[in-house]
């Protein structure tokens, strides 16, 4: 029996969950060099994360708004970004219209990050959180009623924009 040089074999070891992770650790380290010296020059940041995902926080319209996924850009107006290594998580405060918001997005939420001053991009393919039925499995218990279907719209991914909320000054003269 020969090998098959199309197939490649599986591995046994979680490469792409570590270079996932290490991709990630590229991410932790750009906004928390910004937590610290501010964003230099024309860089700024498009962040998009899954919405729905275990440990996100974000305000109730805004999770209705973008059930699935959002982007947010960190640019002129933003507070607070900070990163919790032991949590796995980024906090940043935005303003969506006009009410100041702390968000805290997990790492395993990401699906994007990217720079277009430098046209830096990172995609994710997000990590699944652990289901209840792998915690249960082993704990013997009474059967669980089966949950009800969600019925899930359709929705693109969309940019959340800024500039609307952005006060702008007259140039001078």
């Amino acid at each position: 029996m020969e090998d098959d040089p199309r197939q490649q074999p599986e591995s046994l070891l979680p490469y792409e969950r570590w270079i996932a992770n290490a991709l990630r650790h590229v991410v932790v380290q750009a906004v928390e060099h910004v937590a610290k010296h501010g964003l230099p020059g024309g860089h700024h940041f498009y962040i998009s994360f899954r919405t729905a995902y275990p440990g996100v926080v974000i305000p109730a319209r805004l999770r209705a708004q973008y059930p699935e996924e959002m982007t947010i850009v960190l640019q002129h107006q933003f507070w607070d970004l900070n990163v919790d290594h032991e949590a796995r998580t980024i906090s940043v405060g935005l303003t969506f219209g006009g009410v100041p918001s702390t968000l805290v997005i997990p790492l395993d939420a990401l699906v994007s990050f990217a720079d277009p001053q430098i046209r830096y991009a990172l995609r994710f393919e997000p990590i699944e959180p652990e289901t209840k039925v792998t915690a249960l499995a082993a704990v013997p218990s009474e059967p669980e009623p089966e949950p009800e279907a969600e019925v899930e719209t359709p929705s693109a991914p969309q940019v959340v924009s800024l500039d609307a909320f952005r006060r702008r000054t007259p140039p001078k003269t």
